[in-house]
């Protein structure tokens, strides 16, 4: 299997390491094969594939869409290093306002799965060039979000006053969020 799939502290969560084929022409690797997945608890259909550039010290998040468009996502960094945040929102969940953080990068490959119920974001360590494939299409009607600084979540954020969007500075905290 050219998969390393490891369970995080929220065991839908799924941080996943490629393997990585080196010789002295350089590297080959699979970034996604379905029925490795499948078997190993992510089945989903990826349907969208998205490319995000941000410069060091940008923060983007915490996003998801609600239903009937929440997303999954599969998220890699093409160039550079992030952190990767998946915030548990489904007040049903043992999980609920519980995060997974995991560091991506090109140099390791490394992927995390995020499944719909979540709100996702990341901070770039550096200037990064990421790309995740997601389960649904995006709606911009469907679109919300949770600010980044929700003190009953607590992320541990690298930087008390990261670079974010206008978009990113109005959202409420998890509490004040409409969820459906």
């Amino acid at each position: 299997m050219p998969f390393n799939f490891i369970k995080t502290e929220i065991p839908e969560v799924i941080y996943i390491e490629p393997k990585i084929f080196n010789d002295e022409r350089g590297y080959f690797l699979e970034k996604y094969k379905k029925s490795d997945f499948y078997n190993n608890g992510i089945k989903y259909d990826f349907i969208q594939d998205n490319l995000s550039f941000s410069r060091k010290n940008v923060l983007r998040g915490l996003h998801f869409q609600n239903k009937p468009y929440g997303q999954g996502k599969l998220v890699s960094v093409i160039s550079g290093r992030i952190l990767d945040v998946a915030v548990n929102i489904d007040c049903n969940s043992l999980y609920y306002k519980k995060y997974v953080m995991r560091e991506l990068s090109s140099a390791k490959n490394n992927m995390l799965f995020i499944p719909p119920n979540y709100a996702h974001g990341f901070y770039a360590l550096e200037d990064s060039l990421v790309y995740y494939k997601t389960t649904n299409e995006y709606n911009k009607d469907s679109d919300s979000g949770i600010i980044w600084n929700d003190p009953e979540i607590n992320i541990k954020w690298p930087a008390n006053e990261p670079e974010l969007s206008d978009k990113d500075k109005h959202w409420k905290k998890l509490i004040d969020t409409k969820i459906f």
